[in-house]
This record gives structure tokens, C-alpha cells and sequence, in this order.
């Protein structure tokens, strides 16, 4: 996945700087972000690298790469007894999870006001389709024996992959040059569910948003 994610990324990036006479941006930010789902809630800050095609005033494509630090939650649950004749049937333990993603994404961009050679101030939002690659290590206190109870979520490390929808909306301001300061707010919504046992909740997840506060400079 993350292969063929690559490659169309590079096909698709390629063909527009051979085929359009476009504008571009490279812009660089720091990330707040916030994992929302119940049972999955954590802060953690990141760092995203954009590349802006700018087709009109109004309309380009853009592509990043963000990756994030470790964030951390726990939860409660309830290990079940895999024999009747194990005693005790039930075993609550905690479970302290560390989790970590990395995001790409590619899609549209539109200046709702202004444009991005713009002296003043500008408005846009994003909308597009990604690809989230998280990392989760699963540690459980007390440990509890997996031959003998059937585990609602697995310990140690394991990997998960989600096709995501991405959306933001942005503002922009001229600082001299070609340069632009901007602040965004960005949503990755999960549309992809594939099991992971190292999940306690996996439909619908994670879902994410961030703040975000970086510099794009303009080249003609």
C-alpha cells in the first residue's frame, strides 16, 4: 500500500510539472494534534511539508507528508476466560497504549479570497485523500496469561494503515516577499477500518484534527 501510494503520488506530481506552466509553494508548519475517538484520545505535536501547484488564481493541487510525536492514552478492560474451568472467569487489567502516525496526503486546494501571490491576506481550504501509517505499543498492567484469556486488545507493538478524507481551512497573510504566514485547522477522517489487534476500537478510527501555524513562500 504505502508503495503504490508512492508511486502514484510521484506519477501524478510528475506529469503536472511536465504537462502545466504552473506556480508553485513550499510551505512548512508545526502541528497540534488531537486523536478524537473515545477510547483513543491524545494530544501530540508534528511537523508537516507541503508542495503547492498553483493551476489559477484560484485552484491548484497540493501534496504533504506530516509525522507526529508519540501520543499516550490507557484503558480499562476485561480479559474473558477461554475455559470454563478457569477461575477466574474474568480479568480486568489496564492497558497503557503509545501511539504514533505518519500521514500523506493529496488533493485540491482553493483560495476562497485572495490568491497565493496575493499582498494582502488570503483565505482557502483543502480537500483531498490520504494515507494514515500508525505504530501502537501496547503494554497491560497486571499482565494477563493469552493462553488462558482471550485478550480485547493485544499487547506489544504492532501496525495499521487507513485510507483517510482529508479537510482544512486556512488563512495567510504577506509578511514582505514572497513569503506567507498562515494558521489551519485540519480534519483526517478515517474511511478505511481494517482490524488491528492491537485496536481496542477500530471502526471509525482514529480520527483526528490539528492546529497548525507555518511559513509558504511563493516561486513564479
Amino acid at each position: 500500500m504505502k508503495k503504490l501510494y508512492s508511486i502514484l503520488f510521484f506519477v501524478f506530481f510528475s506529469s503536472i510539472a511536465f504537462t502545466q506552466q504552473t506556480t508553485f509553494s513550499l510551505a512548512t508548519d508545526l502541528s497540534l494534534q488531537r486523536s478524537f475517538k473515545k477510547e483513543q484520545r491524545y494530544w501530540a505535536v508534528g511537523q508537516t511539508v507541503h508542495l503547492h501547484f498553483h493551476f489559477t488564481p484560484k485552484d491548484g493541487a497540493y501534496a504533504w507528508i506530516s509525522y507526529y510525536s508519540t501520543g499516550k492514552f490507557s484503558n480499562i478492560v476485561t480479559a474473558t476466560a477461554k475455559s470454563p474451568a478457569t477461575i477466574p472467569q474474568q480479568a480486568d487489567y489496564r492497558n497503557n497504549a503509545e501511539m504514533r502516525v505518519k500521514h500523506m496526503s493529496l488533493g485540491w486546494k482553493r483560495y476562497l479570497k485572495g490568491s497565493p501571490n496575493s499582498e494582502t491576506w488570503n483565505l482557502y481550504g483543502y480537500t483531498g485523500f490520504g494515507l494514515l501509517l500508525g505504530r501502537v505499543v501496547n503494554t497491560h498492567d497486571p499482565v494477563i496469561d493469552a493462553a488462558v484469556y482471550t485478550l480485547p486488545v493485544q499487547s506489544g507493538k504492532g501496525h495499521f494503515t487507513r485510507l483517510t478524507f482529508d479537510l482544512g481551512l486556512g488563512g495567510e497573510i504577506n509578511i514582505g516577499g514572497e513569503i506567507y504566514i498562515y494558521l489551519e485547522a485540519r480534519a483526517l477522517v478515517p474511511t478505511t477500518d481494517y482490524p488491528s489487534k492491537h485496536l481496542l476500537i477500530n471502526d471509525n478510527a482514529p480520527f483526528m484534527g490539528s492546529a497548525n501555524a507555518g511559513v509558504r513562500v511563493f516561486f513564479e
